[in-house]
């Protein structure tokens, strides 16, 4: 979206906590999958290399979900500021202006 468009709708913080989800959820899904390829390796040493990248995307989902707490877009502790926070963003796209 264009950033003169997103600051005059009050979208640009939006913005950043689309993304910064689209992340965390990318994360969370690296982060399936290669547990998945862990337990199905078949060599040790494939093992142990999926292994250290599993820990390596654990630790970035940990980075952006700290983020997105500090930010107040993510409160996975507190499900109904989660679920409000939801209902707020879903609210305000519902009620953006076509161009």
């Amino acid at each position: 979206m264009n950033p003169i468009i997103e600051t005059l709708t009050g979208m640009d913080a939006l913005s950043d906590q689309v993304v910064a989800m689209d992340l965390l959820s990318s994360a969370k899904s690296g982060i399936r999958n290669y547990a998945m390829a862990v337990t199905e390796s078949g060599t040790p040493e494939i093992k142990e290399m999926l292994t250290r990248h599993l820990v390596e995307a654990l630790d970035m989902h940990e980075q952006i979900s700290a983020y997105m707490v500090e930010k107040g877009w993510y409160h996975a502790w507190d499900t109904n500021k989660q679920i409000s926070l939801d209902l707020n963003n879903i609210h305000t796209a519902l009620n953006l202006p076509t161009l």
